[in-house]
């Protein structure tokens, strides 16, 4: 391996929406995420294949959708989903190329003996403390030889406290009641928070909101300190910088689902090997895709044709490319082993189809989001919309979904059922059924058998 060879870090939030002063939120304060994308480039079409954490991480560490690679839903507890044996993940590959490979923070990815880092720390060691994280990759990263820093910081994701027992107070997304040692937290009002539409703007959403972006900015001032340990370090010139979420924000109608708010997420990228700051890039990229891109940084991509995304370091200094693709895909199956809700999803710059593939049954719940002081307060009050979709709606979905994501943002005018669109949603069924051919899905029967 060349010395040049540029050092990595792939940051990677636990349920983080587009919740960052660069991709619009007008209250939400993240000044050192700010900060990257104002020396990198912001993907505004970046999106996880499936909306849930383990599932996620698993696209992310290997370059297969999920469906093939095994881990079709959380990893820990009951749930035991895991990648099969014979995966090669990306530690292993860059291990091979003479990496020195890290992980420290949320590992959730099954088993561990195919993820061969050499490197960190206990999970769990930091909690929700991702400065003290952030600080102790200091002697991680010392040394010559080019390292890939895997930083997954347990924010903003909820902490799994009941409603009953915490009612709308500041532990429900991980907030700890007092500062951790050399941190300071980030308060926020009731009042000021953004509503985003696809929440309804109810006391109970703006209490679990004011919760949600103090998480986020703990995680953002984590995020500040690795950059100064970087730069500090003499690694950060040479450091490729990738920061993503494996999954839209822990709230129905986003984490869980694939609508916009649960996939379409932030990914920052900062190199030294590219020309524009401060920009954007609107080609459509997906977690797939992260495994090949972070190989082609280090080196040793070479096209590898076992992996279902591609790399996209070429399209980085192009705001709009043109030699691109011009659809991704996603699959979701589970969440908890008991959320079954199987969907297959064509996404362009226009149109979003899904195939819920489960159709007749009701949309099924994570336990976290169905206790969430916003839903139990929708149910409550009798509310028959929650945000812009109507309960009814949310809850009970037809077989095939398509919207015309120009004119209907929100996702709200089903067109699949108009006769204009019916030859649009043939050519979606057709490109699904490849897609599923390519990739080993599994649920590619059950065009035939339902």
């Amino acid at each position: 391996m060349k010395n040049e060879s540029p050092n990595i870090v792939l940051m990677v939030a636990d349920d983080h929406g587009l919740d960052t002063g660069s991709y619009g939120n007008p209250v939400i304060k993240t000044p050192h995420l700010d900060e990257l994308a104002e020396n990198g480039v912001i993907f505004t079409n970046a999106f996880c294949t499936t909306a849930s954490c383990a599932a996620s991480r698993s696209v992310i560490l290997t370059g297969l959708y999920n469906h093939a690679n095994g881990t079709y839903g959380h990893t820990h507890g009951c749930h035991h989903f895991a990648c099969f044996d014979n995966v090669v993940t990306l530690p292993v590959l860059l291990n091979r190329a003479g990496y020195r490979t890290v992980r420290v923070g949320k590992k959730h990815y099954a088993p561990e003996s195919i993820f061969p880092f050499q490197s960190g720390h206990p999970e769990g060691k930091f909690g929700r403390d991702d400065v003290r994280m952030s600080e102790s990759c200091r002697e991680l990263i010392q040394g010559d030889e080019p390292f890939f820093l895997y930083w997954c910081s347990h924010n903003p994701h909820r902490s799994g406290e009941k409603l009953e027992n915490h009612p709308c107070k500041p532990d429900l997304f991980g907030n700890p009641k007092q500062p951790f040692p050399g941190d300071e937290e980030m308060n926020y009002n009731d009042n000021e928070v953004f509503v985003p539409p696809y929440l309804p703007d109810t006391p109970e959403t703006r209490a679990e909101l004011t919760q949600y972006c103090q998480s986020v900015s703990r995680l953002d001032r984590g995020i500040g300190r690795l950059i100064q340990v970087l730069k500090e370090e003499g690694k950060y010139d040479n450091t490729v910088v990738i920061y993503i979420s494996d999954n839209g924000p822990a709230f129905p109608a986003a984490k869980t689902t694939l609508y916009e708010p649960g996939m379409n997420l932030p990914c920052i990228v900062k190199s030294s090997l590219h020309k524009n700051r401060g920009t954007t890039c609107d080609g459509l990229i997906t977690w797939a895709d992260l495994t090949p891109t972070i190989l082609d940084f280090a080196g040793v991509y070479d096209n590898h044709e076992s992996l279902h995304g591609s790399s996209f370091k070429d399209i980085i200094d192009q705001e709009s490319p043109q030699d691109w693709r011009d659809e991704v895909y996603a699959a979701h199956t589970f969440h908890e082993i008991t959320n079954y809700y199987p969907m297959r999803v064509i996404r362009t710059k226009k149109y979003k189809f899904i195939w819920n593939i489960a159709h007749p049954l009701t949309y099924s719940s994570a336990a976290d989001l169905w206790s969430a002081a916003s839903w139990q307060g929708a149910l409550r009050d009798g509310l028959e919309k929650f945000g812009k979709r109507t309960i009814q709606n949310y809850l009970h979905r037809p077989r095939f979904e398509l919207y015309d994501l120009e004119q209907d943002p929100h996702e709200i005018n089903n067109l699949s059922e108009n006769s204009e669109y019916s030859s649009l949603v043939d050519d979606f069924c057709r490109k699904l059924q490849a897609f599923q051919r390519k990739t080993n899905d599994p649920w590619l029967h059950k065009w035939e058998y339902e």
